[in-house]
Order: structure tokens, then C-alpha cells, then sequence
């Protein structure tokens, strides 16, 4: 059987994306019925109906949905090798790290410090990212190391830098304060703040059991996640470190004995054998250490 092109996976993300033959013609910068050739070519290439055409407006079938899912993957990591090619590719190329704000940026400029005392080390750029955005920089392309915490990491190499305990961020006057020390069944009964588009693997991290309910107001980084908590609408586990350099009288730390350490990792593409990489992986190491 004919293997689909690439072209017509990226056609048929658009169509699909739009629902829209029309619009979708209009975006990709092509008329409408070469777009609407392609469509009914793709699906007899696949011998199975993608688009279902009886209502008044376009749907996806079930295999549309499908291959929606797996096209999206196939493009992205297409244009992830491109980005990737056309980085290795540069004359005098440097190295683009990433970390979010705070604790994950002051100490990736710690390592960038010192692995430019170097005179033989490639020019580094510090990208800083949004919260959860670092694996997926590292995975695209945009960025060739990433210092993240709490990564899926099945298609990345990942070493542990740095583990610290987590306290329970509560409100100043917040009942639990009157204790000295908690755990994660005290949490149990109180609102957890969501963090935008979250990942399995974040959420039941970060709400420290996965029987907590979130039912607590959405956060998109660690200061709204604070003013959410000095205003008792959540209770949040946080890094120590995070909670050094974030004292509020209108907040209370209180240590959570049995709540899984917060780690620090640097992750990289997998597999990869560049000797930059691994000399900025073994300076971060020594920086640690």
C-alpha cells in the first residue's frame, strides 16, 4: 500500500484542524479543489473514510481522529530533525539551554558561569522558558539542554543534579499552620492549585497524592501560584529553595515529611554524542557536587 506523503499529512492536519475545506484551502495558500483531490487521495491511499461528509458540517471519523493524533507527532518530530539538522549545521555553533524563572535559571547561570571559564567551551545562550516548557524546547529542537524538574522522560536522557524536601505553602492563619510538621494526608481535604495544560506525570507530582482532588484555581507560573495561597483559594508543595526566597507574611512553609523530594535535572536529546553536551553535563555536575 502507498505510504501517505508528507505533504498530504501537513493538507490534512490543516483540514482537520478547520473542519473547513474552504479556510483550510485559504491558510495553506492553495485552492480549494486541488486541497479537496488531496484529501480523497490520502484516504484511498489509507483505504478508510477520514472525513465524514453527510452532516452540513465536516467531521472527523474515528480514523480522521486517529491519524490526526499520529500525524501531528510525525510532523512535529519531522520538523524537530530539521531544526536540529539546520542547528548542527552552523559555523561556530554554540549551545541553547533553557530553565524557567527562579531557582532553575540562577542555577543554570551558576553552570553557564562556570563552564565558559573555559577558553576551548562553545559560545552558550541562556533561553528562559515557561513553566513545563523545557522538555518540550529539548525535544523540538529550540533549545539543546534543558534544567527541568519532573520530566516524562522516555525519549530523553535525563541526570539528577540536585533533590531538596518540599513544604506545604498555606496561608498565614490557615488552620494547618498551627503544626509543626504535615504530611501529605493532611493535604488531603484541601483545595490544590492546577497548573495550566498539565501532564500526568506533573499533576499527580505536584499535588503530592494522587487522591487530592484539584479542584483549586489554574496557575501558569510559581508567583500566581503564591498569591493564590496567601488568599487561602489553595494549599501548594513547593521546593524549599522556592520557599527561601519567597518570604511573605502572608505565607506559611510547613515541611511534608512523606511528599517526594523536588528534584533538579539536566535533560538533553537522547542518544546524542555531542561533545559539547557532554562537557556542559559534566560542568553542571561539578557545579553541584
Amino acid at each position: 500500500m502507498p505510504k501517505p506523503e508528507i505533504r498530504e499529512l501537513r493538507y490534512f492536519c490543516a483540514v482537520a484542524d478547520d473542519l473547513n475545506i474552504t479556510r483550510a484551502a485559504e491558510r495553506l495558500g492553495i485552492a480549494q479543489p486541488p486541497l479537496s483531490r488531496a484529501m480523497r487521495q490520502l484516504e484511498r491511499r489509507l483505504g478508510v473514510d477520514l472525513f465524514d461528509r453527510s452532516g452540513h458540517r465536516l467531521a472527523l471519523t474515528q480514523a480522521g481522529e486517529v491519524l490526526l493524533t499520529e500525524a501531528a507527532a510525525v510532523l512535529g518530530a519531522l520538523d524537530s530533525a530539521v531544526r536540529r539538522t539546520q542547528h548542527a549545521g552552523l559555523p561556530n555553533r554554540g549551545l541553547v539551554v533553557t530553565a524557567k524563572p527562579g531557582v532553575a535559571t540562577r542555577l543554570l547561570l551558576r553552570i553557564c558561569e562556570r563552564f565558559r571559564a573555559d577558553p576551548n567551551a562553545p559560545e552558550v545562550r541562556v533561553v528562559v522558558s515557561g513553566f513545563g516548557e523545557q522538555a518540550d524546547m529539548v525535544r523540538n529542537g529550540r533549545a539543546d539542554l534543558a534544567i527541568a524538574a519532573c520530566v516524562d522522560g522516555h525519549d530523553l536522557d535525563i541526570e539528577l543534579l540536585t533533590t531538596e524536601p518540599r513544604v506545604a505553602a498555606l496561608a498565614t492563619g490557615h488552620h494547618l499552620t498551627k503544626r509543626e510538621v504535615l504530611s501529605t494526608a493532611d493535604l488531603l481535604a484541601e483545595p490544590a492549585p492546577r497548573w495550566s495544560d498539565p501532564r500526568v506525570v506533573d499533576r499527580d507530582y505536584w499535588l503530592g497524592n494522587p487522591n487530592r482532588p484539584t479542584d483549586g484555581p489554574a496557575v501558569r507560573d510559581f508567583a500566581q501560584l503564591l498569591d493564590v495561597v496567601s488568599l487561602g483559594q489553595a494549599v501548594a508543595l513547593v521546593p524549599t529553595s522556592l520557599a527561601a526566597v519567597n518570604v511573605r507574611p502572608d505565607v506559611t512553609y510547613r515541611p511534608v515529611l512523606d511528599a517526594a523530594p523536588y528534584q533538579t535535572l539536566v535533560v538533553w536529546e537522547a542518544g546524542s554524542r555531542s561533545p559539547s553536551i557532554t562537557r556542559f553535563i559534566q560542568t553542571a555536575l561539578e557545579e553541584v557536587s
